[in-house]
């Protein structure tokens, strides 16, 4: 796909596969508008007008094209050199020499790969996020689909979270759009049935003895009433035009999804995020999309229960579909990281980093959606490529200090993680021959 070493280090990224009519989700230079074109950096250094070509058409689409040009349907084999260039300029030295060394290892002709490395050795890194294409004054434009006042159901699955479920509701109280329901089911052992009575909202509190995620959603989604669903967590912070600002995304740009933005208590929206573009993920816990994408790609694929990666799954199915995600910074919300109960309780909260010595690592979900939409030699790329990171704790796994000790201390425990990388291995095989378990609505 477009620079073929990018196979390397996001081997199985949404972007990476062709949709299921044959697209990729690249815009051709040609059809990009002049003014888009126009807030690119074509890159001076590339040997062939192809790279070149391929170079832009990545810009536009990481830096917030959101158009409707022709994509391309097939691409073509650029030097050697160009692919190193490319990844010189947006990703991280030490992970293009991770590159070189795979290359090597792989029987390519090293002589060849370390002249094209060094020959690419003058490409700037480029800052090319730090001029996002600008979408202006898009909460000015009237909405129709605000002004129709759309009933909206929102899911909210619980599980023995009442004190953190309860500054949420307070959140939806304030909402400057009114005309929505929540939908809330409840896990928690005790249950309290008294719990919603006192919110002045319309909610359907729901008991649920299994404590299971996606037959949550699942049928949250199954009883709700209104056409537009907006997907919440029970350990979120949101502002007043929380749901507006979803309707208003869906609207302005003709979306299936608005895909929102979390960022960290006392924390701030990553740059990188901070801007209109395709979405490239979808998470479950800040979200909104029409009741007719469940009816067109199924429900979520409860293979995932008590597990990781099924809101990642379902993001890739609705790409794969062709229906527009839009990543919508304006309904972006706080995630507070509950210590306890939900995923923390009832499974796998960290998808990489098991608590036992001989438990899978990653998780069984990860290698079976791998394994499912991307095969076996991207599935294996990316356990090379993220395996060895998990080794440091999650807090540390920005750190790039920590990042080349994890990479040290991974050859010491060499055995132990093949063999936890083995038994996930093993437990994803099981998932795959079970199939998916996806219900329609």
């Amino acid at each position: 796909m477009l620079f073929n070493f990018l196979k390397y280090l996001q081997p199985t990224h949404y972007f990476q596969l062709y949709r299921n009519d044959g697209s990729s989700i690249f815009p051709m230079v040609e059809k990009i508008p002049r003014e888009i074109i126009e807030q690119l950096e074509p890159e001076s250094k590339f040997q062939s007008k192809v790279a070149l070509e391929y170079d832009i058409s990545w810009q536009a689409l990481h830096k917030g094209y959101i158009g409707n040009a022709e994509t391309y349907a097939s691409f073509e084999k650029i030097p050697v050199a160009d692919e190193y260039r490319f990844l010189r300029k947006y990703f991280h030295p030490v992970w293009v020499f991770y590159v070189l060394m795979l290359r090597i290892l792989s029987f390519k002709n090293p002589f060849r790969e370390f002249a094209a490395w060094r020959k690419s050795g003058n490409t700037m890194r480029s800052n090319y996020l730090n001029n996002p294409i600008n979408h202006f004054d898009w909460n000015k434009q009237r909405s129709s689909l605000v002004e129709d006042k759309p009933l909206v159901s929102v899911v909210i699955p619980t599980l023995n979270r009442y004190e953190y479920l309860k500054d949420v509701l307070v959140d939806f109280e304030k909402q400057t759009y009114e005309n929505f329901e929540i939908l809330i089911i409840d896990q928690s052992q005790p249950f309290q049935k008294d719990f919603c009575k006192d919110y002045n909202l319309k909610i359907r509190h729901i008991q649920q003895d299994e404590p299971a995620l996606w037959l949550a959603r699942n049928t949250a989604i199954e009883k709700s009433t209104g056409n537009i669903i907006a997907l919440s967590e029970d350990d979120v912070r949101i502002n007043p035009d929380w749901i507006e600002n979803h309707l208003r995304c869906l609207d302005v740009f003709k979306a299936d999804i608005s895909a929102g933005v979390f960022y960290p208590e006392g924390s701030s929206i990553p740059h990188e995020r901070s801007f209109f573009c395709v979405a490239s993920q979808f998470a479950t816990g800040n979200a909104m999309l029409y009741k007719d994408v469940f009816k067109k790609i199924g429900l979520f694929d409860r293979q995932f229960e008590k597990q990781r990666m099924g809101d990642g799954e379902f993001g890739l199915r609705a790409y794969l579909n062709g229906l527009k995600s839009i990543s919508n910074p304006f309904a972006s919300c706080i995630d507070v990281k509950a210590g306890t109960g939900g995923l923390r309780q009832m499974g796998s909260w960290d998808a990489f980093r098991p608590k036992k010595l001989f438990a899978p690592r990653p998780i069984p979900s990860v290698l079976y959606l791998f394994r499912k939409y991307f095969g076996k030699k991207r599935t294996l790329l990316s356990i090379l490529r993220t395996v060895p990171q998990s080794i440091i704790p999650y807090r540390y796994k920005k750190n790039k200090k920590m990042l080349v000790l994890s990479l040290v201390i991974s050859l010491f425990l060499f055995p132990f993680v093949i063999l936890q990388v083995f038994i996930s291995w093993r437990l994803a095989t099981k998932k795959l021959r079970e199939g998916a378990m996806i219900d329609r609505l």
